[in-house]
């Protein structure tokens, strides 16, 4: 009686939208989302526009940055990302992220690394034209999007790559990078990190003045990663909508890779977006956690986190920003990149409209995209 009980409450307090108390414990199950025919025609109606996978560097760790070695023309299982599967969830942009290891700074390679990880993202699209595309503005990813191939962009994943020069993040924009995560795991001489020792209190005016030339150049300022000072301070500064393209809720799971409650108010007032992080860790209670580091969650905690963000940000200001691989667990319903549809099932199981559906899917980051652009056309003038 007590399991049915509970489950009946959690499936209430879903559909009336209310959050759950957190339990020290997985709850019951929650029933296995159906992609419906409406859910189906919904979300392939929609722009879904992902702002973090790591499959370059997933390349990259294996030792094969050929496409002849690995064919994603193919279905690839010790991946969570190729062609099949993408067509199944119905993708139709992505920023494809370069990164690489914070320890380059030791090295003294962050940008060379960082420009051959954008060579494997060019591979790719050169490889497989018929699917792919270079998308340099949201006008080209909606064009791109509607000849049914997948628009590609890419984000730089920590202000590392650009080893202390502003002529080289103009370089690396050159290149098709449309975003940079500020920091990464490691705190920087100019900005502090979100899991490393804060030296600054935030930015620097050296990174103050980053976040400047990225409005400048139409490059958006990515804020995951980042302490929260310095995700309040960058917002303070930035002339444009900033993004956190794979970050989710501090409220729900108390990770420092989130987002905490009184920065998601800013992010609303600055016009930017929070992507949500599929990445168990990241999205799986604390309280679950401590009781059961191993547990995976299931697409209903990240649909959690979502609903989360538009509660406090409003529905205009979420989006998704899975990190297909780059993490090594993922909730129980989101595998792989076939998975995306059942986000939108879910959604609509809860009460969305199809409008608020698409915001989600891609209609926010690309709002976030034209005011990045918009601002860089401003500051030239």
């Amino acid at each position: 009686m007590f399991v049915r009980a509970n489950l009946l409450i959690t499936t209430l307090a879903a559909t009336l939208l209310v959050p759950l108390p957190v339990s020290a414990v997985d709850p019951a199950p929650m029933p296995d989302l159906v992609l419906t025919d409406h859910g189906r025609s919904v979300h392939f109606a929609g722009l879904l526009f992902d702002g973090h996978n790591d499959l370059p560097w997933a390349f990259r760790k294996t030792g094969h940055s050929s496409f002849d070695e690995i064919d994603i023309a193919k279905r690839q299982p010790q991946l969570h990302t190729d062609i099949p599967r993408l067509r199944e969830g119905g993708l139709k942009a992505q920023f494809w992220s370069v990164y690489v290891p914070a320890d380059t700074m030791t090295t003294g390679d962050s940008l060379l690394q960082t420009l051959e990880q954008i060579d494997i993202v060019d591979a790719m699209v050169q490889r497989y034209d018929d699917v792919f595309e270079i998308a340099a503005t949201a006008d080209d990813v909606e064009r791109i999007a509607d000849a049914g191939k997948i628009a590609c962009m890419m984000g730089i994943e920590g202000g590392h790559s650009i080893e202390g020069s502003l002529a080289n993040l103009k370089r690396l924009y050159d290149r098709g990078c449309r975003y940079m995560t500020l920091t990464h795991s490691k705190t920087l001489s100019w900005a502090d990190s979100a899991t490393d020792d804060a030296r600054h209190g935030g930015l620097t005016e050296f990174g103050k003045e980053v976040v400047r030339e990225m409005n400048r150049i139409g490059m958006l300022v990515d804020l995951s990663h980042v302490s929260p000072a310095v995700m309040k301070q960058a917002i303070g500064v930035s002339a444009a909508p900033i993004i956190f393209s794979h970050s989710s809720a501090a409220a729900i799971n108390d990770h420092p890779r989130n987002v905490p409650d009184d920065v998601l108010p800013l992010v609303a007032a600055n016009g930017g977006v929070v992507m949500v992080n599929f990445y168990s860790k990241f999205v799986v209670p604390s309280e679950r956690l401590k009781a059961n580091e191993s547990s995976r969650g299931s697409i209903h905690d990240v649909v959690d986190h979502l609903e989360h963000v538009i509660r406090i940000a409003g529905i205009d200001h979420v989006g998704i920003g899975s990190d297909f691989d780059g993490v090594p667990r993922l909730p129980t319903g989101l595998d792989d990149v076939s998975k995306y549809p059942l986000i939108t099932q879910a959604l609509l199981d809860r009460g969305y409209s199809e409008a608020d559906v698409h915001k989600v899917l891609g209609g926010n980051v690309m709002r976030a995209l034209r005011g990045a652009e918009t601002a860089a056309a401003k500051l030239s003038r």
